[in-house]
């Protein structure tokens, strides 16, 4: 397979190629260790895989900081082979970010470990009623002598079942709304959690979170009472960005898979590749994958390379990276015909893999919010005070 690095290389520094050419190495036996385990066993597997890789380095840098391009490269390479390993590595970085952010000497400490595989964490934000509306978090972390005592449901949380720690968020004052959410590190072993395992269409590990009077010491708080929606926020938009990349792979694996099916394919007395209408869904998918790499190359080097809020070309490249992905691998199950259809073929898995792209970390419709939102702040008319002193400026 080929990477983003080869084909694009303006957008990359020479570790990013030294990167890339690892990831091309590991991306054999990542898919061939999901695949030589039986579906129980798979998930270990993964996480086995990208601890043997030293691929949870580039989620829990030692500087603390991710790198978007490379984070990109890597899940580039895991939407390609694995959608399992890719949700894993994803969560794990998610999870762990708000203690490189906020967290104390010891938690960063904590936090290198999972670099290493030695742990795996997961990220419970969303519940049952609050999903996009993160301020809406029913969750209670009241105080108590011992530290704070956690209440509540978390929903869709990926890594539960494999994952040892959490990071959860839970209001300690519900009256302030956003302003009460403060993060809590957890660990899942304690008396009062319960893990429901969930199925999701694309297998991966997936559950619910009951805490029932689980308390935790004052040292399980990330960062300062009042602290989490930011850290919510700044976690998820250092990793959106890669939710596209990951869709790339997907797409690519996608296009791949169809070009060689349909060369080889005989129908009315020649490969199907030979027919027009087929061609053209080709340069279609071909269209989509290059926009949709070039999105999400763009919006990583500026959050990489620049100090600006990178918030719109983000979420550009999330919505329209998931988004043609989608039109790529829904093409891939059309010119495989019935045989794409057939659960445990590759664009069948595809197809139901790249779904949750365009829902988690930011639905399609709030990242047009986002985008729309912006556009429309750019070109509101402007007070006459302010046009006086600055002409009005359009992007």
């Amino acid at each position: 397979m080929k990477l983003s690095h080869e084909d694009l290389p303006m957008f990359f520094e020479p570790s990013h190629h030294e990167l890339g050419a690892r990831l091309v190495r590991a991306a054999d036996a990542i898919a061939a260790a999901e695949d030589a385990a039986d579906e129980p066993a798979r998930d270990r597997a993964a996480v086995d895989a990208l601890a043997r890789a030293g691929l949870f380095e580039l989620v829990a840098p030692a500087s603390g900081k991710t790198d978007a391009r490379s984070l990109c490269l890597a899940r580039e390479m895991l939407g390609y082979v694995s959608a399992r390993a890719d949700s894993i590595f994803a969560v794990q970085g998610l999870g762990v970010q708000p203690l490189l952010l906020a967290g104390t000497p010891a938690q960063r400490d904590e936090a290198r470990s999972y670099a290493r595989g030695a742990g795996i964490a997961a990220f419970a934000l969303t519940e049952p009623e609050a999903g996009s509306d993160v301020a809406s978090i029913q969750m209670r972390a009241a105080p108590v002598v011992e530290g704070y005592r956690l209440d509540g449901e978390k929903l869709f949380i990926s890594n539960l079942g494999i994952a040892d720690h959490a990071t959860v968020f839970a209001s300690t004052e519900p009256s302030l709304g956003s302003g009460g959410l403060t993060a809590f590190w957890v660990n899942l072993s304690a008396p009062g959690v319960t893990v429901k395992p969930l199925v999701a269409t694309a297998p991966h590990p997936i559950g619910a979170l009951l805490l029932e009077g689980v308390i935790v010491p004052p040292s399980a708080r990330i960062g300062e009472v009042g602290q989490g929606m930011k850290l919510a926020m700044q976690t998820l938009d250092a990793f959106r960005v890669s939710v596209g990349a990951a869709a790339v792979g997907m797409a690519r694996r996608a296009l791949d898979e169809a070009a060689k099916f349909v060369t080889h394919r005989i129908q009315f007395g020649k490969p199907l590749s030979e027919q027009q209408l087929v061609q053209a869904h080709l340069a279609d998918m071909a269209v989509d994958l290059d926009s949709a790499r070039l999105l999400v190359l763009r919006a990583a080097h500026r959050k990489d390379t620049t100090d600006a809020r990178v918030t719109m070309e983000v979420s550009i490249a999330k919505l329209g990276a998931t988004e043609a992905a989608s039109r790529v691998i829904d093409r891939a199950v059309q010119l495989f015909g019935g045989r794409g259809v057939m659960a445990g073929s590759v664009v069948e898995h595809l197809y139901r893999a790249v779904r949750p792209l365009r829902i988690y970390e930011g639905t399609s419709e709030i990242q047009r919010t986002i985008i729309g939102r912006s556009i429309a702040a750019a070109y509101a008319p402007r007070t006459k005070s302010r046009e006086i002193a600055k002409p009005l400026e359009k992007p």
